[in-house]
């Protein structure tokens, strides 16, 4: 009777509690799945505010270049306009030899900086980059063509920091310009004279 009994247990059905248990183990990976997707999403977020962090500040390193350099410009245009003077005055070479390398020293280090000069003269005007202060007439330059610089100007890292002042050609002067034939006025030819009555 107790072999029975015994034998009647381990065929028993399972107790709701385990058909719980069983029902539950399948679905577990669905929190897994979610909790996968949501560590995906803020590693994205994360990376996308790392990136705008980093462009953030290279913009804030190149504004702050920008504003220190176009303080210094009004003393290089000064110290470019003292060069020029020397080189056309001094007799002196070891003093314009002197101006020479210490704005050359200047250049370089700006233009390490990603200060560029804007090459203009003998350019055609471009109102981008130009900035007319005048016209002159001009036998070897052609109509809007940049004859010479007035102000120097400059690029920073590919971007227009500041227009050059130019002066720029009107063409042709209209005296030196060629001018057509005056055309003489035609004379009418006189008419004959009537021969008179009673000539014989």
């Amino acid at each position: 009777m107790k072999d029975k009994k015994h034998c009647k247990n381990q065929h028993a059905e399972p107790t709701p509690a385990a058909e719980s248990t069983l029902s539950l183990a399948p679905s577990s990976s669905a929190p897994d799945a979610a909790l996968k997707d949501q560590l995906l999403r803020l590693q994205a977020d994360f990376e996308n505010f790392r990136k705008r962090v980093q462009r953030e500040r290279v913009e804030s390193q190149e504004q702050a270049a920008a504003q220190l350099i176009t303080t210094l410009l009004p003393a290089m245009d000064h110290f470019l306009l003292g060069l020029k003077n020397v080189q056309a005055h001094a007799h002196d070479k070891t003093l314009v030899t002197g101006f020479q390398m210490i704005y050359g020293q200047l250049t370089d280090a700006l233009q390490q900086a990603g200060l560029v000069p804007l090459v203009v003269e003998g350019q055609p005007f471009d109102p981008n980059q130009h900035e007319a202060v005048t016209t002159l007439a001009s036998e070897e330059h052609p109509e809007g063509t940049v004859i010479t610089e007035v102000r120097r100007g400059y690029t920073l890292g590919g971007k227009l920091l500041r227009a050059a002042q130019v002066i720029v050609s009107s063409g042709v002067p209209v005296a030196a310009a060629p001018m057509a034939a005056p055309v003489e006025p035609s004379v009418p030819p006189k008419p004959k004279a009537l021969p008179q009555e009673g000539a014989g």
